[in-house]
């Protein structure tokens, strides 16, 4: 890594700020419920956990749009909850981070997707979700859309959030993007759906590896197998480009015509994957709405995740923490040619 290189993020990094982020997707409440075990249950093997606190958090797209606040972006945020009390803990958590619930749209008999999961003595015990995965009526997909393409004129990128709750059907996903580029917006996607081909015309979609895998139909065991999926998922995207993460081997960006680039991992240290797919995302989208190209932004959104892996439990990144990493980079550069 050279000076000019890192100079060349550095710069990247202070751009982040001030950029317009629109947010579609699958919203959720993280709480998280923190306790002790000293004991088994006599009543089944699974220990008895004493309850110290409970906290909140933003998951699944409302976590992408807290990383892009964390980074100095601003966010319109469009997805749907519940009428019930995890919506009004959701919209609670939005808030402290910065973040406007006005575009989430409240779907009677819905629940609201919320994740609780149980950690007794630093270890998670269990995971209990509630969550109803249908496809929204076509009456809601058409207000939400209403929503969106008010906005669509006042932000520099778009990005959607399938975490396959039922919020992004293909009629909407497939409306959004081509609004979006009628406008002159890239689309990203960081997608969960199988069928690629609801996303064409997106600029790029961010599978991880298994779900590359699982959309390809193939294994993945080797970066020959990474290619081939490759090449097998490009053609549903119509022109799009894609970028698999593939975690503690980092990230491969697959553009049309364009031989792969490979991006080793920026980890230092691994404590929690939650929620690094939201942070590399959020972070590609604001490199991209920046004007970095998209290796430039990849390599921005590698190092992010890196940070993020870091932290325990759903966590965003600061530009200060994308900078002190960079320098440290940089540090690191010098004294290897010292």
């Amino acid at each position: 890594m050279t000076t000019d290189f890192n100079s060349r993020f550095i710069d990247l990094a202070h751009q982040l700020s001030g950029q317009r982020v629109l947010i579609v997707g699958d919203v959720m409440l993280d709480e998280y419920v923190w306790g002790k075990a000293r004991r088994i249950s006599p009543e089944a093997p699974v220990p008895v956990v004493e309850v110290l606190r409970h906290s909140y958090a933003p998951g699944g797209a409302g976590n992408v749009a807290v990383n892009v606040i964390s980074m100095g972006g601003s966010v319109f945020l469009f997805g749907v909850v519940g009428d019930d009390v995890p919506a009004q803990r959701l919209r609670e958590a939005l808030e402290t981070a910065g973040v406007n619930g006005a575009g989430l749209l409240i779907v009677k008999n819905r629940p609201t997707t919320h994740k609780s999961r149980v950690v007794a003595n630093s270890q998670q015990i269990v995971r209990v979700d509630t969550e109803h995965i249908a496809e929204l009526s076509r009456q809601d997909q058409l207000i939400l859309l209403e929503r969106i393409r008010s906005v669509l004129s006042n932000v520099d990128v778009c990005l959607l959030s399938d975490y396959a709750k039922g919020t992004l059907a293909p009629f909407m996903t497939q409306e959004i993007i081509s609004a979006a580029r009628a406008a002159g917006k890239p689309v990203l996607v960081d997608p969960k759906n199988t069928d690629f081909s609801r996303y064409r015309g997106a600029t790029v979609v961010t599978p991880n590896l298994s779900e590359a895998a699982l959309a390809a139909r193939c294994e993945i065991a080797s970066d020959a197998d990474l290619v081939e999926a490759a090449k097998t998922l490009l053609p549903a995207l119509e022109g799009g480009s894609l970028l698999i993460t593939r975690g503690e081997a980092g990230m491969s960006l697959f553009q049309p015509k364009t031989e792969p680039i490979h991006i080793p991992t920026l980890a230092q240290q691994v404590y929690d994957v939650t929620g690094a797919g939201d942070t590399a995302i959020a972070t590609l989208a604001l490199a991209v709405a920046a004007g970095a190209s998209l290796p430039d932004a990849a390599y921005l959104s590698n190092l992010a995740a890196g940070i993020v892996v870091g932290k325990t439990g759903t966590a965003s990144v600061s530009i200060k923490e994308l900078l002190q990493r960079l320098t440290q980079f940089e540090k690191m550069r010098e004294a290897e040619s010292g």
